[in-house]
């Protein structure tokens, strides 16, 4: 398949700082894309360009054929990239399926139609007995899943999603994944992360990227991008495999 989303020498400076430099890569539809690199290596800078949260100071951004850098926020929404937030923050005192609908609105005005389709996400994402619960009750796997629930619900052809298995055991990191790759098998959706739960790259993505200190340094399938000396130096470490 051709690419869904082309990303050509994007480069973003905050006060002299450059936290985005000269980065290029493509995205197939259909696709499972992982970026990864260290703290502070540009990873949450270039997801909030694709989104619409910043400009990139130079450099284009193409989705679906369409250039999208510089527009705002909801105008790519619109478009079709959902995303979610390092730190999840749904409606707190809004019920599980009512955070659910407010995404799938976007699409389906028809309040009925909406809720129907919340309740086939929820059901998707493992949430369905939740649906009544209010969000501010979730532990945190459950709130994890419920913000790529709202994600979702928004309708995607691409999903952006950062770092959704932060702070979750092994086995809640097994259960996205799943959630995950059958998402991706059963509805075409393309996904591209931000993820530093190496478990979950590398049963997941079908390609990697790695930025350092803004820029990329290596780019392939998981198996051979671990064991690349430059990302072991700058990145995993201890992590790499033997």
């Amino acid at each position: 398949m051709g690419a869904i989303l082309a990303i050509d020498g994007v480069n973003k400076r905050f006060h002299g700082l450059r936290a985005v430099q000269d980065v290029s890569f493509e995205v197939a539809e259909g696709a499972i894309f992982a970026v990864i690199g260290p703290n502070g290596a540009g990873k949450t800078t270039l997801f909030n360009m694709i989104a619409g949260v910043f400009a990139p100071d130079a450099g284009s951004i193409v989705f679906a054929g369409e250039r999208i850098d510089g527009l705002a926020p909801d105008a790519v929404c619109r478009r079709g990239i959902g995303r979610t937030f390092q730190i999840v923050r749904p409606f707190a005192g809004l019920s599980v399926e009512d955070n659910v609908m407010v995404g799938a609105l976007l699409r389906r005005p028809d309040r009925a139609a909406a809720r129907a389709h919340a309740r086939d996400i929820l059901a998707r994402l493992d949430l369905a007995d939740k649906r009544d619960v209010a969000a501010a009750a979730l532990t945190l796997p459950d709130r994890k899943r419920l913000e790529v629930a709202r994600a979702l619900a928004t309708g995607p052809r691409l999903l952006l999603l950062d770092e959704v298995m932060a702070g979750l055991r092994p086995t809640e990191t097994d259960r996205m994944v799943a959630i995950l790759t059958e998402l991706n098998r059963t509805t075409g959706l393309t996904i591209l992360l931000i993820e530093h739960v190496m478990r979950a790259v590398m049963a997941l993505a079908h390609t990697v990227l790695v930025l350092h200190h803004g820029a990329r340094i290596a780019e392939g399938v998981p198996d051979t991008v671990v064991r690349d000396k430059a990302v072991i130096e700058s990145y995993l470490g201890s992590e790499a495999p033997a």
